[in-house]
């Protein structure tokens, strides 16, 4: 192929997304598609949190891990929570557990994807680039009526994407408003947000004192957020079904030719996980009973599975643990397996991690699980070859040796609801199903189709793609709003019944070794902490954005019918391959929207935090120590 017929793109930084990412991919400027799986993704700040967590006591973990991330802090200190409890072997009392799927609910899920949606991946399918772009999508979209008008009262598909306009369209405008309800509202219990103090291990610190009230507040800004996002799975649902029956959008972003991935739990039930147990050992093994229905009050919504190439393998916590591998082929970082000794070789009932397998020259994989894993930076000059990313690998090994990279997020756990776990409340034959209740009184600037009940149905596709994704992202928030109102109710019963002395946490133990595992289930995807501690301290801390595995670069450890000339291949990389450029505009013009579409669709959520530079001559030094916030 001669050089003139390709064209090389690189998008470095990609905006509108958390962090540090670039990209860069070679076109056929004939066909429009990536050229022999010529496209990387690529991570530029190395953070280090796991570096300087070691040492300190493991409740600092739940508070220095949510500054990873100034937008969804309350995601990394939520799965840091949970290795806490079972580390520390307390978890919370059932009003304890509803407080946290309340604020959750509210402060990270319908306070966050309505923003990604709206503000971060709307413009992207907004008038001003549609017109520009896409005319004759544009055109076709002028002339198509949207089919749900009468919820979010927009007419045309037009008149979507030019609501979609930042700074001047109607749902990026009325994102940016809807957000502060949200976060008023999850702030009720956490006290701040993105940082929740009052998350600690064995429970919650939210004053009750005046708990009443506090649900009240609760329920005031849930009712308007509850005819908000009725707008935003209409308009999207609309738009999205448009892009696909009239822009040939329906494989742009495909990751894998069959669904490839992992969920966990998330909201779980505040009467199932209160009985999980009182050491790290029970509570690791009971894991598991979180997916049985609760005798009373809510159920657990999201739930456990790993699906390779179309085949689920497992609906296990447990299983999705022991097969955790994390490599560093292909990032900056030097390998640790032969230089340090394993702080375990099983889980906490025993089982072998990796399953006991070993590697092709003998080294036994258990050293690759997060547990063993030992993060020691290694920067140099980016090799698409060798080493290119900041970001590590994470891989999943099966019983049968199989190694694969894989992708989260929600549309992933959807699925995973909707095929494997029809007991979870918000699936019913094969579909998702969320009813939305009627609203009696909206504020003026919502529509007035807003207020009346919807109830939001989706068959999850067997496929990620760039609109799957969104979809699945629309449709979650419906899931999010279910949770606020289920656990609204019933932890207002619980509150009621003992108001002079409500029950919320159980003080947490300071065990001379102990393991922890949290995985959790956000807005991006599955996040993942592993804690291992000892005497009371954090021996070694590793953990995972949900964007880890899905930006992961490639490398050779693959094997499987589903490895590409024998690699695992990350979700964005794949992602961008399965992009065409439908930009009508000559190549030289080709800005590359599709495959920012692409990864947005993700919403990355990377290396965003707060990091500081002192320039000049320095004559002191900046001591603070977190501890925290209460103890026993």
């Amino acid at each position: 192929m001669s050089s003139s017929s390709t064209k090389n793109l690189t998008i470095d930084p990609i905006t509108r997304v958390a962090g540090h990412l670039g990209m860069t991919a070679t076109i056929d400027t004939n066909t429009r598609q990536v050229v022999n799986n010529q496209a990387y993704t690529y991570v530029t700040m190395f953070r280090g949190f796991e570096v300087f967590l070691r040492g300190r006591q493991p409740p600092d973990a739940v508070h220095i891990t949510s500054r990873s991330c100034g937008v969804c802090g309350a995601a990394h200190a939520n799965g840091s929570v949970r290795a806490n409890d079972m580390a520390l072997g307390a978890v919370p009392y059932p009003l304890g557990q509803v407080l946290r799927n309340m604020a959750y609910a509210m402060t990270d899920m319908t306070y966050d994807h309505p923003i990604i949606l709206n503000v971060l991946e709307g413009p992207d399918f907004s008038a001003q680039v549609m017109q520009t772009y896409y005319p004759s999508c544009w055109q076709a979209a002028q002339q198509t009526k949207a089919e749900h008008s009468d919820i979010h009262g927009f007419s045309t598909i037009a008149d979507i994407m030019t609501a979609l306009n930042p700074f001047t369209g109607w749902l990026w405008i009325h994102a940016v408003k809807a957000q502060i309800l949200a976060r008023e509202a999850g702030v009720l219990i956490y006290g701040r947000h993105s940082h929740p103090p009052m998350l600690i291990p064995g429970g919650i610190g939210t004053d009750l004192s005046v708990g009443e009230s506090l649900f009240v507040e609760y329920m005031y800004r849930l009712t308007t957020l509850t005819a908000w996002v009725k707008v935003v799975v209409a308009a999207w649902m609309d738009l999205a079904n448009f892009l696909i029956d009239n822009c040939d959008y329906e494989r742009q972003g495909l990751t894998y030719s069959a669904p490839t991935y992992i969920s966990s739990y998330g909201f779980e039930s505040p009467e199932l996980y209160s009985n999980l147990g009182d050491t790290y050992e029970n509570i690791y093994s009971n894991y598991d009973t979180l997916a049985q229905q609760a005798s009373e009050g809510p159920q657990t919504i999201f739930r456990a599975a790993i699906v390779r190439n179309g085949e689920l393998l497992s609906k296990s916590f447990i299983d999705l643990n022991v097969g955790q591998l994390e490599f560093v082929n292909s990032s900056y970082y030097q390998d640790w397996a032969h230089t340090t000794s394993p702080f375990t070789e099983t889980d906490p009932i025993g089982n072998k991690l990796a399953w006991g397998l070993t590697d092709t020259d003998g080294t036994p994989l258990y050293m690759y699980h997060p547990w063993n894993k030992t993060t020691i930076p290694n920067p140099q000059a980016m090799n698409f070859m060798d080493k290119y990313s900041w970001d590590a690998e994470p891989r999943l090994i099966w019983k049968d040796g199989t190694i694969w990279s894989y992708e989260t997020g929600p549309w992933a756990r959807l699925h995973a609801l909707a095929h494997y776990h029809p007991n979870s409340p918000v699936v019913k034959n094969g579909k998702i199903v969320v009813t939305l209740p009627t609203i009696s009184e909206i504020p003026a600037w919502l529509p007035s189709g807003s207020s009346a009940e919807w109830t939001v149905e989706w068959e999850p596709p067997d496929y990620s793609t760039t609109l799957s994704r969104i979809l699945g992202r629309a449709v979650d928030t419906a899931v999010a709003i279910f949770v606020a109102w289920d656990n609204l109710q019933y932890g207002l019963e619980l509150l009621m019944k003992n108001q002079t002395s409500p029950k919320t946490s159980r003080p947490w133990k300071q065990p001379s070794f102990s393991l922890g595992v949290g995985q959790y289930e956000v807005p991006r995807g599955t996040v993942r902490h592993w804690l291992v501690n000892s005497n009371y301290s954090i021996a070694n801390y590793q953990y995972h954005a949900p964007t880890t595995a899905n930006v992961s670069p490639r490398d050779n450890r693959c094997n499987g019918p589903w490895c590409i000339n024998g690699q695992a291949i990350g979700a964005f990389e794949m992602s961008v391959i399965n992009t065409k450029v439908m930009e009508e505009v000559p190549p030289d013009e080709w800005v590359g929207y599709d495959f920012l579409r692409a990864i947005r669709s993700f919403d990355p959520c990377l290396v965003c935090a707060a990091h500081f530079e002192i320039k000049g001559k320095v004559n002191r030094s900046i001591d603070h120590l977190i501890t925290p916030v209460c103890s026993v």
